[in-house]
């Protein structure tokens, strides 16, 4: 009885909602939201033995409000020297594309309506054709990402293709996929090409070993079960040594020969010749694969490509056709924003102005441009934060999301060691900042790497790194 009475007057102690909220005070989060974490601070305070006083229930509710405000969809200055970076949303859309997503996402569109008829139109139209012609195919679609393409593919072929009536009649399971073991390939977030595969109901029969994967292991795969030959690129890993793989013409030739599908990822959407960047390593464009006799290519819209999230798939008209009459084409269609922003970037890439374009211009920023401007933000810098040492330094830059894992960019840092407090300190206050300054430590340095930080974003940079010099004196 007596314990009952002290839990009892314990939990008269706990604040009401209201004036937790005053205290708290004006906040840019919608009120819903900050009056949830209220109720759930007080939840965990009601099942804890000791009631907090109440400037440290304040004080905490404080820190998760802005937790929670930090993880809100916002832009960051990306410092890293990682161009395509997939934790910031990977590929920046051209100004353009930006244009066509607030020009259409305003208003109404003619996303599925015939302006001459005056009737239902064909979503995506003009899209498809722009990619066939670009990818120099006989017709193309688009999916909501590049592992959706792959598996609308890998489905139509396993559930309509040759292996599935021969199989039924022999009463045996699933249509096979043959890939070669040296390109089962992860990719982020611990997704393997391997398991998405498997998730459309097909089986796997892998070929080879991990280094070395012969014509002979592809020919002595195929047989009665055999829906479909798939070729993955590695576009986000590379092997050397003593490695051998089949060429595409000639796995072509071979599935051509067994009739069987044969179908290539590409992954990371190369267009333009990857050596206009100064990348010395070829990556192989769509128009190539389907050369070399690939009978459909996917690839990502938002890596090397430059656009939005979106999986291309381009090649022979009666599968593209097959595909789009699939059930599951409609789940993973694209909605009219994601065409919208596509369209536009398909168009830069035929007009041929790539440098209008933020992948492609940041890969191909010469040093001595980066080394320019690295001068004037070092000057700026130097003149009012004494707290800091601030240099020039020599960065090493990288295409990042799962694209050309060779390639090493010369680059230009900005390089600072905070007199005041430690690098991990210095690197938390910037990332704290509005819009947050993201840039990464080594060699006893804080480094912003200036080929993925845009001219137009120099002064904020600069702002941002004055006030945490002023945060840290």
């Amino acid at each position: 009885m007596h314990d009952q009475q002290v839990k009892s007057s314990a939990r008269r102690q706990i604040p009401a909602v209201g004036r937790i909220l005053d205290a708290l005070g004006q906040c840019d989060l919608p009120r819903p939201v900050v009056v949830d974490l209220i109720r759930r601070k007080l939840s965990q305070i009601r099942a804890a033995i000791d009631i907090p006083e109440f400037e440290s229930i304040v004080a905490d509710l404080r820190r998760s409000v802005d937790e929670f405000r930090a993880s809100r969809l916002g832009p960051v200055i990306n410092g890293t020297g990682i161009v395509i970076h997939t934790n910031f949303g990977r590929a920046p859309l051209a100004s353009e594309a930006a244009r066509a997503l607030n020009e259409i996402g305003s208003g109404y569109s003619n996303l599925e309506y015939d302006l001459a008829t005056g009737a239902r139109g064909r979503r995506g139209a003009y899209i498809e054709n722009a990619l066939a012609l670009l990818c120099d195919a006989e017709a193309a679609t688009v999916v909501n990402n590049c592992a959706a393409g792959l598996v609308l593919i890998v489905r139509h072929f396993t559930k309509n293709g040759r292996a599935r009536p021969q199989l039924a009649r022999r009463g045996e399971g699933a249509p096979e996929v043959i890939i070669s073991r040296g390109e089962l390939v992860q990719i982020g977030g611990g997704f393997r090409i391997g398991e998405i595969i498997e998730a459309t109901g097909a089986r796997l029969r892998e070929v080879g070993a991990t280094n070395k994967t012969t014509l002979d292991d592809y020919g002595s795969a195929i047989g009665l079960a055999t829906a479909m030959i798939l070729k993955v690129h590695r576009s986000n890993f590379f092997m050397s040594g003593f490695v051998e793989s089949p060429c595409s013409e000639e796995i072509s030739a071979l599935a051509r020969k067994n009739r069987i599908p044969f179908v290539e990822d590409l992954g990371s959407g190369a267009i333009v010749a990857t050596e206009e960047f100064g990348i010395a390593n070829h990556e192989p464009t769509p128009a190539e694969a389907l050369k070399n006799g690939a009978d459909l290519v996917c690839f990502s819209g938002d890596k090397l490509f430059g656009g939005p999230q979106a999986g291309i798939i381009a090649g022979k008209k009666r599968f593209i056709a097959a595909l789009k009459r699939e059930a599951l084409f409609r789940a993973l269609r694209c909605d009219k924003l994601c065409l919208a922003a596509l369209q536009a970037t398909v168009e830069l890439h035929l007009s041929r102005a790539v440098t209008k374009i933020p992948v492609l211009d940041l890969l191909c920023a010469s040093e001595e441009k980066l080394r320019a401007r690295g001068a004037a933000i070092s000057k700026q810098l130097t003149k009012n934060c004494s707290a800091l040492q601030i240099a020039i330094g020599r960065g090493a830059a990288k295409a990042g999301g799962g694209s050309l894992p060779r390639s090493n960019l010369l680059s230009v840092t900005i390089d600072i060691v905070p007199k005041n407090s430690s690098l991990a300190d210095f690197a938390a206050t910037l990332r704290a900042s509005n819009p947050p300054v993201i840039g990464y430590i080594a060699d006893g340095r804080f480094k912003l790497d200036l080929r993925t930080i845009f001219p137009h974003q120099d002064n904020l940079v600069i702002e941002a790194v004055r006030a945490a010099c002023a945060d840290k004196a």
